[in-house]
């Protein structure tokens, strides 16, 4: 789902600088190797905005292509470290994964989804208050951050158990008439 850390006109952050080098060396880097995944710090400086993109996951959700977009988009960035900032980018990726190039440019250059991407980023911003990268909700459960998998098993195992106790209920109650 779309989220902007640095919504523009925020700036961006530089990949050289303290803060990232420190945060990938530290965090994402170990997290990637614990998990097998190949990513690289991207070297494009400044750190691209995302609207475009987020607005290109729009034009792919319509045509049923979201998460093959998305996935392109995320590799294209964090293994291949190209600027998804730029529209003839995210063209050629949108094309990759079956899309209309053509209708895809169009589509950004008018900026026809700006406004499904910003209804997208206040439902994370203020209504599901997303605050991090990534972000869970199981149920009524927000978890923010890298979880591990035992973790999250065990919030999906005690949603289900949950969702079966209510359903069981409500069915007795149906039966026997519960106030």
């Amino acid at each position: 789902m779309p989220f902007e850390l640095r919504p523009y006109p925020i700036p961006t952050l530089r990949p050289e600088g303290d803060y990232l080098q420190n945060a990938w060396r530290k965090n994402v880097y170990p997290t990637a190797e614990r998990f097998g995944v190949k990513i690289v710090l991207p070297r494009v400086s400044p750190q691209p905005y995302t609207h475009l993109a987020f607005e290109g996951f729009q034009f792919a959700k319509e045509q049923g292509k979201a998460n093959a977009y998305n996935h392109r988009i995320m590799q294209a960035f964090f293994q291949e470290e190209k600027d998804i900032g730029k529209i003839d980018v995210l063209t050629e990726l949108a094309i990759e994964v079956g899309l209309n190039g053509d209708e895809f440019r169009k589509a950004l250059e008018t900026r026809k989804y700006k406004e499904a991407h910003q209804k997208a980023l206040q439902h994370a911003y203020e209504e599901a208050k997303i605050t991090a990268v990534p972000t869970f909700i199981i149920g009524d459960r927000v978890l923010p951050g890298l979880y591990s998998q035992e973790t999250l098993e065990q919030v999906i195992d005690g949603e289900i158990e949950k969702q079966k106790k209510t359903f069981v209920e409500g069915m007795v109650c149906g039966i026997d008439g519960c106030d």
